[in-house]
């Protein structure tokens, strides 16, 4: 890959497929809204500590109150659709959606609050990786196509592409240490009361254990300090499409983890990722400098 931020970006993205596959092997009695919301928690401490320690919190640059806050939020709101999405209606399927739906809702939004263009490029590179994810849809012998998980990973993408928007600008004022640890302890605030009420016994379990310490530390801290370093570098649409490595590495996890065929279908659907990721990633250099420039 021509620049190194879709290389931040596509690993982080690699990191976050292997979501739904840990919280299907979770002990039973663990609900995904907490799950979602010891990932956060867990995250935000993590991601705080290395924050501190590199001194990124000190920069002396004022805060903006919005675009904070509506990071949070959607941060927050996002393991709360994606995990119960999941749930409802299957790994694949809702990560998929989730996924899928990301960059599409982010292109215009990143148009419409940063005035990125997202050109040509980045509609074909969308196109194909979305036509990949509908075919790995077929992945599984069963799918449950449960309406009320399908409006719950939607939400989900909606809420990706507005935290990726917020936080687009905000690391352009402050360290990405900095602004995924304040948005993910802000957004750790919000989901906390789930936790007031929740059965954590399971917590107790070796399995539900590292299940936790997996999703807060590798998908959550590593995979959003990944993540904002490729923010800093490529439009909020490029880091959007990128993401769709995420149901790409969700699909190969299912066949490899959870014993799930690969059919036809889902094989071309794996071409169709790998191609429209290659859109955007072997693009020249000027180009891809191009994609970035907001209009």
């Amino acid at each position: 890959m021509k620049n190194r931020g879709y290389w931040f970006v596509f690993l982080a993205a690699c990191l976050w497929g292997t979501n739904g596959t840990v919280q299907a092997l979770a002990p039973e009695a663990a609900q995904p809204l907490v799950i979602g919301a010891l990932r956060i928690l867990l995250g935000g401490l993590a991601l705080l500590a290395v924050a501190a320690l590199r001194g990124a919190l000190r920069d002396g640059h004022k805060w903006a109150f919005w675009p904070t806050l509506a990071a949070a939020l959607s941060m927050a709101a996002y393991q709360l659709f994606f995990f119960s999405g999941v749930e409802r209606t299957g790994v694949a399927v809702g990560t998929i959606v989730g996924i899928g739906s990301t960059p599409i809702l982010a292109g215009p939004i990143g148009f419409l609050v940063r005035r990125e263009r997202p050109g040509r490029r980045w509609a074909i590179a969308t196109l194909l990786g979305i036509l990949g994810c509908g075919l790995l849809v077929l992945v599984g012998e069963s799918i449950q196509l449960d309406p009320l998980g399908i409006f719950l990973a939607v939400l989900a993408g909606a809420s990706y592409a507005i935290f990726a928007t917020a936080s687009k600008g905000l690391i352009e004022q402050h360290a990405t240490e900095a602004v995924m640890a304040v948005t993910f302890c802000l957004g750790a605030l919000f989901v906390l009361p789930v936790l007031f009420t929740a059965e954590l016994g399971w917590l107790a379990q070796p399995r539900g254990t590292l299940v936790v310490l997996h999703l807060g530390l590798i998908t959550a801290a590593l995979g959003y300090l990944l993540f904002g370093r490729g923010l800093k570098l490529v439009p909020v649409a490029t880091a959007a499409t990128l993401t769709l490595a995420e149901p790409l590495t969700a699909g190969l996890l299912g066949v490899l983890v959870l014993g799930e065929n690969l059919t036809l279908p889902a094989l071309l659907g794996i071409l169709l990722i790998f191609a429209g990721l290659a859109v955007l990633s072997l693009a020249p250099h000027s180009q891809a400098n191009e994609f970035a420039q907001p209009g």
